[in-house]
């Protein structure tokens, strides 16, 4: 049998609790806070979700986060199939429901896990799991105690100093053979006991022996209001931005006409562009680039020429529109920029204007757009006043929550 086969881990995430220290918030829970622009919770499961060691995962929730729970589910970078079950009015007995919602998945291990610890990472699964292909039968990952302890008497008095040899933090997952942590917790159950901090603690009153592995110092429990600042910060603050850059390219043939419509300024000259819209090439590139960034096809895809509604269009509506698109996928427009390549007419005395109608179009500042203007060097269709063509390009910055 290969390794990933016999040493794969079933996982259960703990995510029922009310988080009373962490304060009231809009958002519910703790567990389904905004940290990096997205629940603590989906970045807890998206660790398991691409961690190769995975067997099937059950979310243990509470009755009342059915829809906190579905919403934080979406946000997922990658969706992959979940069990969801309800969970009991202590931890340990929403613990039980997990694992006898997993009993019978075929796994010989599992993984117990708090959704409020988000920063764990595969190198932590992978020593677990280590610990397991070495004959273990219950593994708890831990730091070692760093901090001088003191124990308190009533009052706030320090009564003595604790040793802090062989003392360690205990972290999650904490992580079994199946049948016997079931059945431990199952025991546990049936004697009417609530007072167990930690499976770990289960484990060890029902004999099972448990091996220490390296925790984790980035594997801290998100407990009070300040410690989701904290998260939020750190990871807003490593977050990659998500700047796109999208590129179009138009072409429309010249014929007799009395001017040109380019960047919604209309030009007088002696020929026009033809075209089943108003025939705008510079628009038109630029709409495309928009498009590109998120991946919405291009013009023809939302405005067909084939349809006769477009007949002579203005074409800001068809910009327009590619600018919402952007921005309702979580993309924020940061600049804009068209090269017309013409013998004729004479771009300049226009560019400002054109300029201006592509900064109310879009919504962004002047600065952030750029119109050029170059000829053909007398060669090829263009060279020949045959037509005019643009190429344009769009830069967007795209927030983490736009996933398409």
């Amino acid at each position: 049998m290969q390794r990933e086969e016999q040493f794969s881990c079933g996982v259960v995430i703990v995510a029922a609790g009310r988080g009373e220290r962490a304060g009231q918030s809009a958002e519910g829970p703790k567990q389904y806070r905004t940290i990096g622009d997205r629940p603590v919770i989906a970045h807890t499961l998206d660790t398991f979700a691409t961690w190769p060691g995975k067997g099937p995962i059950v979310v243990v929730i509470h009755p009342d986060d059915e829809e906190l729970f579905a919403s934080a589910r979406k946000r997922m970078a990658r969706q992959i199939e979940l069990t969801v079950v309800h969970g009991g009015a202590t931890r340990q007995l929403s613990v039980l429901a997990g694992l006898e919602a997993i009993a019978g998945s075929g796994v010989g291990c599992v993984m117990i896990h708090d959704a409020v610890r988000p920063f764990l990472d595969h190198a932590l699964l992978d020593r677990c799991r280590a610990a397991f292909e070495r004959g273990a039968q219950a593994v708890l990952p831990a730091v070692a105690v760093a901090d001088t302890l003191k124990r308190a008497k009533a009052g706030g008095l320090v009564e003595e100093t604790v040793p802090r040899t062989d003392l360690h933090a205990a972290q999650t997952p904490q992580c079994f053979r199946l049948e016997p942590i079931l059945t431990a917790h199952r025991s546990v159950a049936a004697s009417g006991r609530t007072d167990f901090t930690d499976d770990a603690s289960i484990a060890e009153w029902a004999g099972i022996p448990v091996v220490l592995v390296e925790g984790s110092a980035d594997n801290t429990k998100l407990t009070l209001q300040r410690d989701i600042a904290m998260a939020d910060e750190r990871l807003t603050r490593r977050a990659v931005p998500d700047v796109r850059t999208g590129n179009g390219y138009d072409v429309h043939q010249l014929v007799e006409g009395d001017g040109v419509t380019l960047c919604g300024v209309f030009i007088p000259h002696d020929r026009k562009l033809s075209g089943h819209s108003d025939a705008d090439v510079a628009l038109h590139a630029l709409t495309d680039a928009l498009l590109a960034t998120c991946g919405a096809g291009d013009i023809g895809d939302h405005f067909p020429p084939s349809d006769p509604q477009w007949k002579g269009a203005p074409s800001r509506i068809f910009l327009e529109h590619a600018a919402r698109i952007v921005r309702e996928r979580g993309g924020t427009i940061t600049n804009a920029d068209v090269s017309l390549i013409a013998e004729a007419p004479k771009v300049g005395p226009h560019r400002q204007q054109m300029r201006e109608n592509l900064a109310a179009m879009l919504g962004i500042a002047l600065d952030r757009c750029s119109v050029k203007a170059t000829t053909n060097e007398k060669l090829g269709f263009v060279g020949r006043n045959e037509g005019i063509a643009a190429i344009a390009t769009a830069t967007v910055v795209y927030s983490p929550r736009s996933e398409h």
